[in-house]
């Protein structure tokens, strides 16, 4: 199990050193939430603050857009210092468009979906991808309580890829803590977000540690 925390619930007024902070306490990759205030009711980061924190650190950047025009903006966020761009299969954008531009530049591919959407989605794309984000909470804001529910999408996903010989992740985002991971990990989970159980526990690396064992 990979753990990657979400930037969503860390201090922004000290970004780099939340990034050293989670760096040092064993994370694998760091997961950044950019949002537009129109596909999800929130806003937060965009491609300026990527680019200004990606020297903290040399951990994968997992990009996740949820935003209404992807495609727009994979240049963007390829230039700031993207490593994965994770897009929505329910976003304005081509998929194979998108999944293609993104790997003309060099980068990793992923689709989410969100609770409503049945895993089925992702299935005619799932040759072009690195991993498929399932979300365990409805989209935009941190905190949020885990919907295990999800979890037969993501056994549905993992028995799909080894049906046709893919190695292609699955990554869980939202609610993410040491009572719900092993949930997450019992389904074939891959990657786990966390942003509030990790940037709000006392102890950083030991919350990640954690996250790990459980």
């Amino acid at each position: 199990m990979k753990i990657a925390p979400s930037l969503l619930a860390c201090d922004f007024s000290k970004m780099g050193e939340e990034i050293q902070k989670i760096d040092k306490a064993g994370a694998d990759m760091v997961h950044l939430d950019v949002m537009d205030g129109h596909f999800v009711p929130n806003l937060t980061i965009g491609p300026a603050i990527i680019k200004a924190v990606r020297p903290y650190t040399k951990l994968p950047f997992d990009v996740h857009l949820m935003i209404d025009y992807p495609l727009d903006y994979i240049d963007a966020f390829a230039d700031a210092g993207a490593d994965i761009i994770t897009f929505h299969i329910e976003s304005m954008s081509e998929p194979n468009m998108t999944i293609q531009k993104i790997h003309d530049r060099g980068l990793k591919a992923g689709l989410v979906i969100k609770p409503g959407t049945p895993a089925e989605m992702v299935y005619p794309y799932l040759d072009k991808l690195y991993m498929v984000l399932v979300m365990t909470v409805e989209p935009g804001f941190g905190g949020q309580e885990f919907m295990e529910d999800m979890m037969p999408k993501v056994t549905a996903i993992k028995s799909e890829c080894k049906k046709r010989g893919l190695d292609v992740l699955v990554e869980v985002d939202g609610g993410i803590s040491e009572k719900t991971i092993s949930a997450a990990a019992k389904a074939g989970v891959d990657i786990s977000v966390s942003g509030t159980g990790v940037f709000k526990a006392p102890d950083t690396a030991a919350a990640i540690k954690t996250l790990k064992n459980s």
